[in-house]
């Protein structure tokens, strides 16, 4: 079931009248949200349901076992520690008893059960691979398992309830339905964005206020998605990056070097339509989710880049990951190691495949060398760093270091990638298709990234002061010319494979 549909227009309209209209009973408020969310889930395969119900109960009995053991530490006073410090700094932070090996226990389990439906076929052909060309036959058997949509986001999910636990960040997970709820919730639950334990969870102690729900705001971020997604990115994909990433060598290198541009343009209209849509869906349902990205190509470094694209993603790696790891506390030398290896992980996260590996690497790289660059010393104190020309400078060196591990990204395999690269580096050609719909998408979708972050708010307030008729049929009007400006169909959106 996808956003930009007729389908789910209407299912998110039965399950919105409903939710409010026994938004005076909690437990059955939840109830429903919960069983919309698997009704959701299931319309795609229904197989998988008992994986989404048995992941997010694993997850919740571990969470309840970790808190037994916080508080038992917390009476005993153990090794003196106050209550307040609890979950600070590594892993290896005194606990009780139970706390620790069950907090990887728990990760255990979730991690196991990702790499069995994700990375089980991969790690075994690479297995197969390396034994040939050691000159031995070693062919396992591969389990041949679908994989369920939306996997690594439940796993995730269910890792930082985990965590939040254990570091203090929350008491309790609360009841089971909570947990259920906060891994299935249906806006999430396909494409993210990611959202922690410790500020989901508490929204559902108490039902939301509908004399406090930004309806207008609601209503926007759904249409600046539909139109990021359904106009912006469909235009770009089918109009020339699907073409020109499957046969390279019939395009001009301008023509490849646009499609690369295109698929940066397209990915962050696709991605970000897919947040924004699903923010405004839960803001209607009373739910908060945090923005995911601010305007990720005005970067001017790759540190920079990662502070605005896929934002519930990195900072998920720096907390979950990079912080356990050690971060910054180990030594210059030892932070690169830690920058590396998230970004591998980070990389290895959106696919099984050696691609995604390479792309994370090289997101990890250019964080360890803009690093170094940055803390020399005629570079970190010079003057002409701080000045408009040299912003720009560095955010156009950004954007085109971005866009080459974008090929990366896209790309089928390493042969396609060589074969995107040299076909730019070839320099021939000239540019075709300028009365093509996807021009005219790629500069809007450009143009999108210097929209400053408080229009959304100017258009509110501006929606907010029509009377409650004209702002019908201005959201009507909306919907009307998104419809007629998309091309035919909808393509699934590209977060969904992760």
């Amino acid at each position: 079931m996808l956003f930009p549909t007729v389908e789910y227009a209407l299912f998110f309209i039965v399950v919105l009248w409903f939710s409010w209209g026994c938004i005076e009973h909690p437990r059955l408020h939840k109830a429903l949200l919960l069983v919309s969310s698997y009704v959701f889930y299931g319309v795609w395969d229904w197989h998988f349901l008992p994986l989404l119900f048995g992941l997010s109960t694993y997850a919740w009995l571990a969470a309840r076992v970790i808190a037994l053991g916080n508080a038992g530490n917390t009476a005993a006073g153990s090794a003196g520690v106050p209550p307040a410090s609890r979950g600070r700094g590594h892993l290896g932070r005194t606990k009780g008893t139970l706390a620790l090996p069950t907090l990887l226990l728990g990760i255990a389990g979730c991690l196991a059960t990702l790499i069995y439906y994700k990375y089980l076929l991969f790690l075994g052909l690479a297995l197969s691979n390396l034994s040939a060309w050691a000159g031995l036959s070693f062919t396992p058997e591969l389990p041949t398992e679908f994989l369920p949509l939306g996997i690594s986001f439940m796993v995730f999910h269910a890792i930082s309830l985990l965590m939040d636990v254990y570091r203090g960040k929350l008491n309790q997970p609360g009841p089971l339905v909570d947990t259920l709820l906060y891994v299935a919730f249906f806006p999430q639950l396909i494409a993210g964005p990611i959202l922690r334990a410790s500020r989901f969870l508490p929204q559902l102690r108490h039902p939301p206020d509908p004399a406090r729900i930004p309806v207008s705001r609601g209503f926007l971020w759904i249409l600046v998605g539909l139109f990021k997604k359904v106009v912006i990115a469909n235009a770009l994909a089918t109009g020339l990056v699907d073409e020109v990433f499957a046969a390279p060598a019939l395009f001009s290198s301008l023509q490849a070097l646009c499609a690369v541009y295109a698929y940066a343009v397209q990915i962050y209209c696709d991605f970000s339509g897919y947040t924004d849509i699903a923010i405004g869906c839960a803001l209607l349902l009373g739910y908060r989710f945090p923005a995911n990205f601010a305007n990720p190509y005005t970067a001017t470094s790759p540190q920079d880049f990662w502070h605005r694209w896929h934002i519930s993603l990195s900072t998920w790696l720096r907390d979950y990951l990079y912080i356990p790891l050690g971060g910054s506390r180990g030594g210059p030398w030892r932070t690169r190691l830690n920058l590396l290896v998230a970004m591998l992980l980070g990389g290895l996260w959106h696919g099984a495949a050696w691609t995604f590996v390479a792309w994370g690497g090289w997101h990890g790289l250019l964080l360890v060398l803009h690093r170094i660059w940055s803390e020399l010393a005629p570079v970190r104190d010079a003057v002409w760093r701080r000045s408009r020309c040299w912003r720009w400078i560095s955010r156009l060196l950004c954007f085109h270091a971005i866009c080459l591990g974008w090929i990366l990204f896209r790309a089928t395999d390493f042969g396609n990638a060589a074969a995107m690269v040299q076909r730019i580096a070839a320099g021939d050609g000239v540019l075709t298709g300028l009365n093509q719909p996807w021009l005219p998408a790629l500069l809007v979708g450009f143009g999108l990234q210097f929209v400053p972050l408080r229009a959304l708010a100017r258009m509110e307030l501006g929606l907010v002061r029509l009377p409650p008729l004209l702002r019908g049929c201005a959201i009507g009007v909306m919907l009307l010319l998104i419809e007629i400006l998309g091309p035919v169909g909808v393509a699934p959106f590209i977060y969904f494979q992760f």
